[in-house]
């Protein structure tokens, strides 16, 4: 056995326990940390698979920002766990269905005659040193740099339009303006009084 099968078989032994726990788990940190070590180990399939692109957008995009807004959320409401299990097995014949479904689906993509890995093109350079990430890049910043723009400015004003339906004027907000704190005097703020000393011992 080489030593890439053994890692992708030790990573996908990993990921598998670590998914079950995910759904097995009392604790919903403990089921979001769990999630978080099978994007891990799910990262370190694809690096063993020669996908570096793929597995750095996992870590960054899942592990580094919704899973640590969903740890977030959890931490910071009361969530009631008892609610959350009521009508667990009410749902189990349909979520069953829904999993033998996908793993049909799984089982026709990854050993069909037209799906499979044989029938995957490799790169010319897939007998040297090759990365993809170079190749992505290659063509994100040459033949796709106008879609690749235009996306960023769809993303930027998306998020400049959630910034602004978000900030409302409240009455009674406590808000700070910088500029007011900027313009400040010293006069505006201390005032020496003359007061007379106290002789009486």
């Amino acid at each position: 056995m080489e030593f890439s099968t053994f890692l992708f078989y030790m990573f996908a032994a990993v990921m598998v326990v670590a998914g079950l726990r995910v759904i097995t788990s009392r604790n919903p940190v403990h089921a979001a940390l769990y999630l978080v070590l099978a994007f891990f180990n799910a990262a370190g399939i694809w690096m063993v698979l020669r996908a570096e692109f793929l597995a750095i957008a996992l870590v960054l995009v899942y592990v580094g920002a919704v899973m640590v807004l969903f740890l977030f959320v959890v931490m910071m409401l009361d969530i009631n766990l008892e609610r959350i299990r009521q009508g667990f097995w009410s749902y189990l014949p349909l979520g069953l269905v829904i999993a033998a479904v996908l793993v049909v689906e799984m089982a026709v993509v990854v050993g069909g005659k037209w799906f499979g890995v044989d029938a995957m093109p490799m790169p010319a350079e897939a007998a040297g040193p090759y990365s993809n990430t170079k190749s992505l890049a290659w063509l994100m910043f040459t033949d796709f740099v106008y879609p690749f723009e235009l996306a960023s400015f769809i993303l930027l004003v998306a998020m400049i339009a959630a910034i602004s339906l978000t900030l409302r004027s409240r009455p009674g907000n406590k808000a700070i303006d910088p500029a007011k704190q900027i313009a400040v005097k010293r006069e505006d703020r201390i005032r020496i009084v003359s007061m007379p000393a106290d002789t009486n011992d």
